[in-house]
């Protein structure tokens, strides 16, 4: 074990290996609880209730959200036991745990996201089963398999396979030439975003399940022609609708050089086959904004962290081409990410890349560090800056108008230092929480 406090938490970026920066070994997690877990997801689906049967010490996390988000009478649990392991019942204990819980609910759901943990997986637990008994029992309410699995983050990730589970109550509706879908979202897209308005202004309804306010409404996403997705967690999802319902899907990811984004937005034009805007404003509105925000912030280092924007190395060539001075990024691999990597690699070998999880990243922010403007919540703990830009996940931001923002609000990180204490214990940035009264 000892050895495994030998492994370096930090390279340089000419040094690191593009597939993979660090050696997995002893991790550790910072008190940073921006980022949405599982039940922060499923209570995106409206009119769902959300049943969780694991083991007491998974529970109080999954308890605790729902509680901070006072949503505790959205979500139910099923305590699995040691004897539930080796009794036989293990399947009959979710059945009746389940109808249990749903027998006592003064208005039934019309979707249970049933979630199993890895103790079931592990014994072997018929979930097929259980979701076939339960659907026999209750025909008016969709069960959806989902999982509460961490220890299978190594071939998909909690929040992609709980994204795309989320979808399965989805059933087959004849398509609607008039509908499209984003697909794999926490939060809505901004409005203000190219992409919001090319979809609304070719005349085409706009359907995200962060927009949802019934669950008619979820059902109608079923309808649409295309589904778009910019997060890389969304493709199982948008595979799974491809396959089930023939929905095809086109991939836009959440680019911040110019050149990318006019792409993007070339590439969906086509696909809706509608006549692609100009972005001339757009592009110079941002560009303006990438100047003012140098002009103010100077020569103040910068860290970039992975959990603020799906490519970080991407963020960090657009800012180094504007005359910032990227100092660190946070990041365990470059992934899809991998072109801006090299270029950061050529033309900024001197950044540092730190692990997001390294043990050795412990006492990181237990000493003072230089001046520094942090984009991202586990950037700003790890460097014990005040100055930094709060969002998770691109924050719905995207495109042209993605990057004038993110430039406003790294301003706005400059001049007004916030409370970090404070805002990074809130978990699932951007959802309610009785934490932020």
């Amino acid at each position: 074990m000892n050895m495994q406090y030998e492994k370096p938490a930090s390279v340089r970026i000419s040094e690191a290996d593009p597939n993979g920066f660090f050696v997995s070994g002893l991790e550790y997690s910072p008190p940073v609880r921006g980022m949405w877990n599982i039940v922060h997801m499923g209570m995106l689906v409206p009119e769902a209730h959300q049943i969780y049967c694991c083991a007491q010490g998974c529970l109080r996390g999954v308890i605790l959200t729902a509680a901070e988000m006072n949503t505790m009478e959205r979500l139910s649990w099923i305590s699995l036991t040691e004897e539930d392991m080796f009794n036989g019942t293990l399947e009959e204990s979710i059945v009746e745990g389940t109808c249990e819980i749903l027998e006592k609910l003064t208005d039934k759901p019309k979707m249970v996201p049933l979630f199993l943990s890895c103790m079931h997986l592990f014994a072997g637990c018929d979930f097929e089963g259980v979701i076939s008994d339960l659907s026999a029992r209750y025909p008016d309410i969709t069960f959806v398999d989902c999982y509460m699995t961490p220890t299978m983050r190594t071939t998909i990730s909690p929040v992609a396979q709980c994204s795309r589970q989320l979808y399965m109550g989805l059933q087959p509706l004849p398509r609607n030439e008039n509908s499209v879908n984003i697909i794999g979202c926490d939060r809505p897209t901004d409005p203000q975003s190219e992409l919001v308005k090319i979809i609304r202004g070719a005349g085409l309804t706009l359907r995200d399940l962060p927009l949802c306010e019934s669950y008619d409404d979820y059902l109608q996403m079923a309808e649409s022609k295309l589904n778009i997705l910019y997060l890389p967690t969304a493709h199982a999802a948008a595979d799974a609708l491809e396959e089930r319902l023939g929905i095809p899907q086109i991939y836009v990811p959440a680019h911040f050089l110019f050149d990318r984004i006019t792409e993007n937005y070339r590439r969906l034009c086509e696909a809706l086959a509608i006549p692609c805007p100009d972005f001339t404003d757009a592009c110079a509105a941002a560009d303006r904004a990438l100047r003012e925000t140098k002009s103010v912030i100077g020569d103040m280092p910068l860290a970039i962290d992975y959990t603020a924007v799906t490519r970080p190395f991407e963020l960090a060539q657009l800012l180094c081409e504007y005359g910032f001075d990227v100092r660190y990024i946070i990041a365990e691999a470059a992934g899809e990410d991998s072109e801006s990597f090299l270029w950061l690699r050529e033309n900024r070998p001197e950044i540092v890349l730190f692990s997001p999880t390294n043990v050795n990243m412990l006492h990181q922010d237990s000493q003072p560090h230089e001046p520094m403007l942090a984009i991202g919540q586990k950037a700003a703990y790890y460097f014990a800056t005040d100055r930094f830009v709060n969002f998770v996940v691109n924050g719905g931001y995207y495109g042209f108008a993605g990057v004038q923002q993110i430039a406003e609000l790294m301003t706005d990180a400059f001049r007004h230092p916030k409370n970090r204490r404070a805002l990074l214990r809130h978990k699932g940035f951007g959802c309610d929480s009785c934490l932020l009264a």
